[in-house]
């Protein structure tokens, strides 16, 4: 991450971008605007990503931010630009996703720092080795000098494919919760045990894991994912004594969402009471579903149909950085058709000529928000 925050920073200066990095790790480059006491813009996306993961998810929605600055060609617009690259957007390492921005919006609590990853190492000490202060993240949060969030992103479906456009305005993004969930028998040897007095923990989450998947296609919108299962001892010959599973349930209705989750937890308690076995779940995150801002969204497909294209909107299924800084400064998405809808993956790709269309509009946005007394009179909700 620092030869990334090297390499982006290589890009800014010379565009005359002031660049630092925040005490949480995010990238942040302010381009000043003419008008220094007006609240900026925020242009941002992710740095990190998964693992076995494609090129352009998170770090495009960032080289678009900087690609319109370049685009400017020094000049100044009546308000500042800020590109953000976030840091830990993905949650992979401590299971707990948008971290970075969750700095900016003053959601950085001391039960996250403690958070441990699997080798135990907690998110303060990774934030000390990387070489930042915790006790500096207080500073990183937005006030009134920040006016709105915007964030580019491959669409990460097959949604804009299928249709023929290449870019979408995003009207809200789907609502999640992300847990994990313990099955606990008794570990015992393979080839002494008889079938009938097991008490095995994988058997039982297997069948719960298929419980998920049929349920979920019964619920319309509703998306249910086991993407992690650790069984243990987790040797060959011995029946597992334990079983952790992860567990992702999306939908842009949260009632929906919070009642199939709580189906799915229901469903493991039987599966265990009729095997013989206990469970326990534990809830590693809450996400509500997060509207985009009304206003931001009209102004989105206003520059796309001026620059040739039929706007479109659309709910996004994934989580993004957008859903958290929503809560204190209005917030939008541009989204950029994926070809074959494939994302997470290395398959994952871009059209050069969607990513052209996207600096093109959002240079034509740019525009639009520079001449708007509706925009620049906003005031911040931090």
């Amino acid at each position: 991450m620092h030869q990334v925050h090297r390499e982006i920073t290589s890009w800014l200066e010379p565009l005359q971008a002031q660049v630092r990095v925040d005490a949480i790790g995010n990238l942040r480059a302010l381009y000043p605007g003419k008008d220094r006491s007006m609240p900026r813009l925020l242009i941002g996306s992710h740095l990190d990503t998964v693992p076995n993961a494609g090129a352009f998810d998170g770090i495009l929605g960032v080289i678009l931010g900087v690609a319109l600055i370049e685009s400017l060609h020094g000049e100044r617009l009546p308000f500042s630009i800020e590109v953000v690259g976030f840091s830990e957007e993905e949650g992979v390492r401590f299971k707990t996703p948008f971290i970075g921005s969750r700095a900016l919006v003053g959601r950085v609590d001391s039960s996250l720092l403690e958070l441990l990853d699997p080798q135990g190492v907690s998110v303060r000490k990774a934030i000390e080795d990387f070489g930042l202060k915790p006790e500096d993240i207080p500073a990183a949060a937005i006030a009134s000098d920040v006016s709105t969030y915007l964030e580019f992103h491959i669409e990460q479906g097959p949604v804009l494919e299928n249709m023929g456009w290449p870019l979408a305005a995003v009207e809200a993004i789907a609502g999640q919760s992300r847990g994990e969930i313990t099955f606990t028998g008794r570990a015992n040897h393979a080839g002494t045990t008889p079938m009938a007095m097991r008490s095995d923990a994988l058997a039982a989450a297997a069948e719960w894991i298929m419980t998920v998947e049929s349920m979920a296609k019964n619920v319309p919108g509703l998306v249910a994912t086991v993407g992690s299962v650790e069984a243990r001892p987790g040797a060959v010959n011995i029946i597992a004594g334990d079983v952790r599973a992860s567990l992702d349930v999306r939908h842009r209705d949260d009632a929906v969402r919070r009642r199939g989750l709580r189906d799915l937890v229901h469903r493991a308690e039987d599966i265990a009471r009729r095997r013989g076995l206990s469970v326990s779940w534990a809830a590693r995150l809450d996400q509500p579903a997060v509207a985009m801002d009304s206003f931001l969204c009209g102004e989105i497909e206003k520059a796309i149909r001026k620059i040739g294209c039929e706007p479109h909107r659309m709910v996004s299924g994934a989580g993004h950085d957008a859903m958290i800084m929503a809560e204190k400064v209005p917030s939008a998405m541009i989204f950029l058709r994926t070809p074959g809808g494939v994302s997470h993956d290395p398959a994952e790709s871009v059209a050069v000529e969607d990513v052209a269309k996207a600096i093109e509009c959002g240079r034509q946005l740019l525009d639009q928000l520079a001449t708007s007394s509706a925009f620049q009179t906003g005031t911040c909700r931090a």
